[in-house]
């Protein structure tokens, strides 16, 4: 389980075919810290470390991981975004984040205002209903504020201090990111489907059975 709040931008040091995956060696600065087995949520998917020493550490990123993230993007010398699990007496500084990538979305367009930058992330219509305003979600790990929601696009506000300690800054039109929904939304839309029916559904999102 990890928070959405990011620890430390990491940098990719390989990125090498493994059968139909690939393995990952990042450079991190807690990396000796690590033991393997241990989770890291690299781009907010969750991965176990495999190897470790003193500057870097080694995930496998196995073929599904590939389907459902930016991981087939990653290049050496390309930042990302890390975080440890958290631990169970921790503070919950951002919302419930599993490490469970739902699906990735495509950076439309990256406006800075005086104090913010607003960046519209394009993302697939059918994971609307697990979206609100002002509502959670986790855009390459980090913990967000839905600030806008129109059809299939959010749009979040970055304040400098995110700005400077991730790889948003990185990010332009054209950027895939690792998406994953709010994990109670996405709970109380599956209960729904189950037991409620499309009327009741329908009455909540709006949308005609």
């Amino acid at each position: 389980m990890f928070t959405g709040i990011i620890k430390e931008v990491g940098e990719i040091v390989e990125s090498a075919p493994y059968g139909g995956g690939r393995k990952l060696t990042v450079r991190a600065a807690f990396s000796s810290e690590l033991v393997p087995d241990e989770s890291v949520a690299i781009n907010g998917a969750c991965q176990t470390v495999v190897a470790n020493d003193a500057s870097t550490f080694q995930v496998v990123a196995i073929e599904e991981t590939l389907r459902k993230t930016n991981f087939g993007d990653l290049q050496a010398g390309m930042p990302v975004n890390l975080e440890r699990a958290m631990h169970a007496n921790a503070r919950l500084d951002g919302h419930f984040v599993q490490g469970h990538v739902d699906a990735t979305g495509t950076v439309r367009s990256v406006e800075q205002e005086e104090t913010n930058w607003l960046i519209q992330i394009e993302f697939p219509e059918s994971f609307s209903p697990y979206l609100i305003p002002v509502g959670s979600v986790t855009l390459d790990g980090i913990s967000l504020t839905v600030a806008r929601l129109e059809d299939n696009r959010l749009t979040v506000a970055i304040i400098p201090h995110t700005w400077e300690h991730t790889n948003i800054s990185t990010w332009k039109p054209g950027t895939k990111v690792n998406l994953e929904f709010d994990m109670i939304g996405k709970y109380v839309v599956r209960w729904l489907d189950v037991h409620g029916g499309e009327n009741v559904r329908g009455s909540l999102f709006g949308v005609q059975g």
